[in-house]
């Protein structure tokens, strides 16, 4: 069994790749913005349904990546919480 400083360790290395990876969401909600500019600018007065389809699911995209960076910091201050009491 791992003693406290090594379970101490193992979660601030999590909470640090689970950082990493809400940085790399945040790059990815920012292209999906791009994104949605550039098709918003192209297709600009269409009322085709793909095209609408297309804007909800961009949209739909990045609620999901907010929402999975929520989640993802949730964790890190669970984890913290838990090392904290150690």
């Amino acid at each position: 069994m791992p003693g406290v400083e090594e379970v101490r360790a193992g979660i601030a290395l999590a909470n640090e790749k689970a950082s990493t990876s809400i940085a790399s969401l945040q790059q990815a909600a920012m292209a999906l913005e791009e994104a949605q500019l550039a098709l918003s600018q192209a297709t600009q007065g269409s009322q085709q349904h793909e095209i609408n389809q297309a804007h909800g699911l961009l949209a739909e995209a990045l609620n999901g990546i907010t929402g999975m960076q929520s989640t993802i910091q949730a964790s890190i201050s669970s984890a913290d919480g838990y090392s904290a009491r150690l």
